[in-house]
C-alpha cells in the first residue's frame, strides 16, 4: 500500500487537461501527481491483470450502496496511458477538497464522472464485474 506521502515522493508530472463534464461545468486545469503506471509497476501487478477498480473514501453521510455506486473501473490501456495520473495537486496548489482531495484519478481521455474523487483504494483484477452501479456507461470517453 502507498500513503499520500509515498506517492508525493515519486516522480511528479503536471498535465494541463480539459475536465469535460456532461453537467456543464467543464474547465481546463493543471493537474499534478504521479502516473498510475508508475504506481502499478511498483506494486507488481500480475500479467493476467486487465482492469483497475478505483474506490472513493466512504462518506459518513452516505450509505455503502451509494459509495459503491461511485466506484469506477478502467481497462489496463487507460490505466497505463501516459496522461493517467493519481492527482494530488491542481493549478500549482494542493488539490482542493471540492475537487477530490486528498487524491483523485485523472484520465485525460474520459469524461469527468469517470475520474474518481476522494480516492482511497485501487484494486487490480482480471474481471470487469466491478463497474459503476450508479448508472453511466462502461467507457465515458471524450
Amino acid at each position: 500500500s502507498f500513503s499520500l506521502e509515498d506517492l508525493q515522493r515519486l516522480p511528479a508530472e503536471s498535465h494541463i487537461l480539459l475536465h469535460a463534464c456532461e453537467q456543464g461545468w467543464s474547465y481546463i486545469a493543471e493537474w499534478t501527481g504521479v502516473r498510475l503506471a508508475t504506481v502499478l509497476d511498483l506494486a507488481g501487478t500480475r500479467p493476467e491483470a486487465r482492469y483497475v477498480v478505483f474506490e472513493p473514501f466512504p462518506n459518513p453521510n452516505q450509505s455503502r450502496t451509494l459509495v459503491r455506486a461511485l466506484w469506477e473501473t478502467h481497462d489496463m490501456a487507460d490505466a497505463l496511458h501516459p496522461q493517467t495520473l493519481l492527482a494530488y495537486g491542481m493549478n500549482g496548489e494542493a488539490l482542493p477538497a471540492d475537487f477530490g482531495a486528498p487524491l483523485r484519478l485523472r484520465l485525460g481521455r474520459q469524461m469527468g464522472w469517470k475520474n474518481t474523487k476522494y480516492l482511497s483504494r485501487i484494486v487490480v483484477t482480471d474481471r470487469r464485474d466491478h463497474y459503476r452501479k450508479g448508472g453511466g456507461t462502461w467507457y465515458g470517453g471524450i
